[in-house]
Parts: structure tokens; sequence; C-alpha cells
């Protein structure tokens, strides 16, 4: 019997999750949502042992983010994949954070057992997962069902009208400022009513990676749908996995409030209103007359209609090729996401001439064949550096294009954060946050900056570099390799911690793809790794070798590259080895190295650094591994083989380069570039 397409079942799914949470909800929290037709996974599964491994890293990634937000795919095929999301309320702390999503692990497995697709809200945190890819750009985050829960304790008698007036407004302003006016896409808001209750409080938010436009959407269908619930009552939240509104009569957020309106005509003297655009959704919604039984008839039929319309396309879809279809909308989807990104983080160029004093020398950075980078200040006192590429840049609008599309979707506190871009008067510019201690290379190659980078600073950075690496690879909504890894394009901020940057040459991997191959191999000797150098192959485990060469410069003070100043002269990974196999690797350690080096991490780390740079991919760890040995004592590291090697002399892998150049070399293949 032909089986429906996964599809199928997930409308089906998300349709009769909607007619079971039309009815309001008032039991107190967690709410969980569990996905019994997604069927259910067994201790023993690779289902199960996949979702422990992003039970281990999710909660501490969403914590550790500016956002309070992560994301993760499992590599795998369905149905032993897993998708999971975490996002926590956005004005809760790091640490509040962090114990909500390791509290609603723990608890979903009690409240939905062993079901392969659940969702669970807190009132400080969300945590979904599924078996189902539901991360990906091209998905309609409005498909997700709304949780409303309401608050019954007492009504408004007084002046409902307009009460119900006011929280339309409220709803809206909010949702309208967190979508349009806030990076993070989190909102809070308040509106003065009257003496029985002075004001009025609200929420709204949507998980930071969808764009302002696809934010605003998924909370004005949820508004639509549920706000007739609220009506004449004292609050009450809607929850979906990508986005949530709140009002309350109460205060129930911490910090600054965003958005201020004042009430209907009558109320008290208003506070200043915030700048928002117009509400999406008419505040007269709620002064409908209908009863709620033949409102809850007037939802539910039209939903009743469109399972059968479902039904009946699904019958009709798995009768055609749908592959070049679902490749034509995945690419309309990601372009138009692109724009989205772009079109909100457009800047002004007489903001930017002004901010580094129309590119004064005095302000200069750096320099590379990229063109210049520029420190400046913006009106409000924030710092920034400005990437202004040169005209004859070897990264063209294609690479600007790309770095900005990866950049602005990630978002990790060891990733330099993109805060704008402009491509105005034939100008090429990426605005980054301002990092005040510069590169990495800088200090290795200072002998004085070297000395006064202990080894509590080297370890901090090493672990740094592997979470935004594990990042990339394993926990954003995006697959990321980054080719072109080297002390140079780690930034460090003014706490020493790394920053991952210039993501010029990055290329997104589908979620089960392993590797590509490209027929132009483009940058820098003595960071790439040999299957990419030699056939244009690269992969996560390409970004493992370069990261494991960077570890050993960090751990010696010398840089690979240096070592080529001779015919006779051995690559670092060599001398290194051949100092690990006779005992002496520690004599390897930088001499001008202060504080107190604890000699079992200064090995443990040259010992994964020497399993990243092994010559076989397939025999080198991936970040979530490498995170895990760095940070565990007990942990039993296996014993690397011969690394690959950069010798001048001879052979297939000889190479020949200046220090720090950027190499561009065509490999004899006849596969194009399909990343």
């Amino acid at each position: 019997m032909r089986k429906w397409p996964m599809a199928c079942h997930l409308a089906l799914f998300v349709a009769i999750i909607a007619v079971a949470l039309l009815v309001p909800r008032t039991a107190g929290e967690p709410w969980p949502v569990c996905g019994d037709d997604f069927g259910t996974f067994t201790p023993q599964s690779r289902y199960y042992a996949n979702l422990m491994r992003i039970n281990a890293t999710l909660p501490s990634n969403a914590s550790a983010s500016p956002d309070l937000s992560a994301t993760a795919v499992d590599v795998g095929a369905v149905p032993e994949q897993v998708s999971a999301l975490a996002l926590c309320r956005g004005d809760v702390g790091a640490s509040s954070c962090l114990s909500c999503l390791t509290q609603a692990f723990a608890n979903l497995a009690n409240l939905c057992g062993n079901t392969k697709a659940a969702t669970i809200y807190y009132d400080r945190c969300t945590l979904s997962y599924s078996s189902v890819h539901f991360l990906s750009d091209g998905d309609d985050p409005r498909q997700i069902p709304a949780y409303t829960v309401n608050n019954h304790a007492g009504n408004v008698t007084s002046e409902p009208d307009r009460y119900n007036r006011l929280v339309a407004a409220l709803v809206n302003a909010t949702a309208d400022y967190a979508a349009y006016n806030s990076t993070r896409r989190f909102a809070s808001g308040e509106a003065d009513f009257n003496r029985q209750f002075p004001k009025v409080y609200s929420m709204a938010q949507c998980t930071p990676d969808l764009s302002p436009a696809r934010c605003r959407s998924c909370l004005a269908k949820i508004v639509s749908q549920e706000i007739w619930t609220y009506k004449d009552t004292i609050g009450g939240r809607t929850m979906a996995v990508r986005c949530a509104f709140r009002v309350e009569t109460a205060r129930f957020l911490n910090g600054t409030t965003l958005v201020r309106l004042p009430g209907p005509s009558g109320s008290p003297a208003p506070a200043p209103a915030a700048n928002v655009t117009p509400p999406a959704v008419a505040a007269s919604g709620l002064e409908t007359k209908y009863k709620v039984p033949r409102l809850v008839l007037v939802i539910l039929l039209p939903i009743l209609a469109a399972i059968n319309l479902v039904v009946c396309f699904c019958v009709w879809r798995r009768r055609r090729p749908a592959t070049k279809a679902k490749q034509t909308n995945a690419k309309y989807y990601a372009e138009a996401e692109d724009v989205d990104s772009a079109d909100s983080m457009l800047m002004d160029i007489s903001i930017l001439r002004a901010a580094t004093g129309d590119f004064a020398e005095s302000n200069k950075l750096g320099e590379g064949g990229f063109g210049a980078v520029y420190k400046g200040v913006l009106p409000d006192g924030s710092e920034i550096a400005v990437k202004r590429l040169s005209k004859s840049s070897t990264q063209g609008v294609e690479a600007l294009k790309n770095e900005l599309a990866l950049v602005a979707k990630l978002r990790h506190k060891n990733l330099v954060t993109l805060v704008g871009v402009c491509l105005e008067e034939h100008e090429k510019l990426l605005v980054y946050e301002f990092v005040p201690n510069r590169s990495l290379d800088l200090i290795l190659l200072d002998t004085e900056k070297r000395e006064k980078l202990e080894w509590e600073k080297r370890y901090k950075i090493i672990n740094g570099m592997a979470r935004g690496l594990q990042y990339l690879h394993e926990d954003s909504q995006l697959k990321v390799v980054h080719r072109d890894l080297k002390t140079s394009n780690i930034l460090l901020d003014a706490n020493m911690n790394p920053k991952i940057s210039d993501f010029g040459l990055a290329r997104i991997f589908g979620r089960d793809q392993t590797q590509a191959v490209t027929n132009r191999v483009v940058g820098t000797y003595g960071y790439m790794a040999p299957e990419y150098m030699m056939r244009g192959n690269y992969s996560v485990k390409s970004d493992a070798f370069s990261f494991g060469v960077m570890v050993l410069e960090i751990v010696t003070g010398r840089k690979n590259n240096d070592l080529y100043s001779s015919p006779q002269s051995l690559d670092l990974l060599t001398t290194i080895w051949d100092r690990w196999t006779d005992g002496t690797v520690m004599e390897m350690v930088d001499p001008t190295m202060s504080g107190d080096a604890s000699a079992s991490d200064v090995r443990k780390c040259i010992h994964v650094a020497l399993l990243c740079v092994q010559g076989d991919p397939a025999d080198r760890p991936v970040m979530s591994a490498v995170v895990m040995m760095l940070g565990s004592e007990t942990v039993s590291l296996r014993v690397p083989s011969r690394p690959a090697f950069f010798t001048r002399n001879g052979g297939a892998q000889s190479v020949a380069a200046s220090d720090d150049s950027t190499a561009s070399v065509t490999v004899p293949t006849v596969e194009q570039d399909r990343s």
C-alpha cells in the first residue's frame, strides 16, 4: 500500500491540533503539546541518541546567546532526524533561561512519553522538537498551532468595550515593535486604562531567525485566531513555537517597557507613544457581538473544510513529481529571506562617513586583499567596524551577498555580530560590532602582547572558537562550513572572548550533506585541509583541520606559515608530531606565556589539535566532540594518527606561499562548486 507523504501527515496533524486548541486553557504551567501522530521512539533507538545529543547542548547554547534562542538539527535521515528549537522570554536572565530549558527537556519525557514530536511551553521558555525538519527558511511559521491560556480569576466588568479596544491596539502595537523595531524580535508594552486596572501590559516575541515580515505575519496569524478569547478577561497568553503574545492587567515582565500607548478616550493622560507601524489587525475585531458557541462554529467550519482540501491536495500531490517544485519554492523563499535580511539592515552612507571621519586614515584598523576596515562611532555612541571593499577586491559582490546573508542569520556570542550594510555611491560596506582587541594573529605575532596572553586567556579562546564552530556546524538553523578559518579571522572582544569573522567564503550545507567539491580552492596556506587544497573537497572536517592548526599556534606562539621561511624547514604540524611521539611536546609550549599553565590542560589541547589535523577527514572529530573533550576531565582521548604534512619539498602536497597569503588554486576536477 502506498504511504502518504510526510507533508500530508504534518498538515493533518496541524489541522487537528488547531481544532483541539480552540478552547482556551486555564491550567498552570507547563503546557505540553504532544505529537502522537508522528510515532514514538525507544531508548535504544537512533532518534533517542540524537535527542540526547541535542539535550546536552541546546539549553546552554540558548542561554549563552544574546537573544536567548538556539536551534539544532541532528544529522540523519527522517524518521531518526531530530529538529529542535529553544527560546526563552526576552526579559529573563541567562541562568533563568538555562534552568527553564533544562527542566523542559526533563519534563517532556514525563508529559509526552516517547513521542517523536513534542512542544512544551513555560512562562519563561519554549522547547520544541520533532522528527520533521520544521526550522528551514521555506517553512511558514504560521502553520505551527497556537496554544492559548486565559486568566479567569476576574473579568473587566466596568468598561468592557473600552478595554477590548485597548487590548487589540496594544497587542498590535507591541507586535509591530517586536517585528520591525527589535533585532531580538521581542517587545514589551503598556497602556493606561482606568482606576480598577490602571495599566494593561503586553508582550510579543518571535524566534529571532525570522525576518521582520515573517515575524509580523506569524503574530498576525495567532492574534487574529485567538484574540477573541481575551474578550472581557483580565489577561492571557497565546503561544506558538515561532511566536507568542501576552496581555495582563498586572506587570509580569522585567526591564524597561518598549511600547507605551495612551488609553482609550476618557482615560488618564497618556504616556508618549512608541513610533510603530499601523496595526495589522483591526482593534474592532474584539467588538463582535457573537456569543462564543456561534463563534466557535464560525471558526471550526472553515478549518474542517480546509482539512478536506488538504486531504484532496495530498492525494493529488503524490501522483506527480514534486522535486522540481520544492527546489523552486526553497530557492524563492531563501531569496526572499535574504532580501528581508538585507532591507532590515540597510544603513545610510552619510551616517557611515560621519562615523568614520569620511574613512580617515587615522581610523583605519587594518587592510587586506578585500579592502580596509575602519573604526567608527554612531550617533548613539556605539562603536562599529566598517569593512570597505575596494573596487579591485577579490571579495566581490557575490561574496559580499554571501557574507551578509549568512551573518544576518547567525547569532552566537562567539561569532562577530553584523550591524548593517550599505551599497550606496558605488560603495560596498559591511558594518560590524567593534571588537577592541582586534584579531588573534596580531597578538601572536607581537612578542610583548603575547607575553600578556596567559594560559587562562588562551584556553578561553580555544574553547570559544570550538563553541562558535559547533554552532556553525551543528546547532544553528543553517549548517555552515567557514572555509577560511585562521587566526586573523578570530577577533577578540574586551574580555578576550573570541569571535569568528569573515564569512565571505563560507558555504551552507544541507542537513544530510557531508561534503562538497569546488574547482576553485580559495583559502590560506597553512590552514587549508589537504583534501581541500589538493582535490577541492571541503566539509565540516576541513574546518576542524583549520581549528587544530590554530590551537597549535595558540599553544606554541608560532604561526604554521612561519616555518615555510626556508626550503629545509618543517611545518608546525610535523614539528609537533615529532615532539609528541618522542615525549617532548611540552618543550614546544610558548616560553613567553605568563600565568600558571596546567600541564594537563596544555597537553589535552595539543592532543585534541592533533586529532583535528589528521590526514583522513573521517578520523577528525566533529566540533561537539571537541567541545566535550576540552571541557571534560574524564573523557579519554583516542590516540591520534600522523597528521597531514605540508613540507615544501617534493610530493603532491608541496606548496609555496608567503606568510598568511591567500591562495587561489584551480584543482583538476570537472565538478563545479555545488554548495
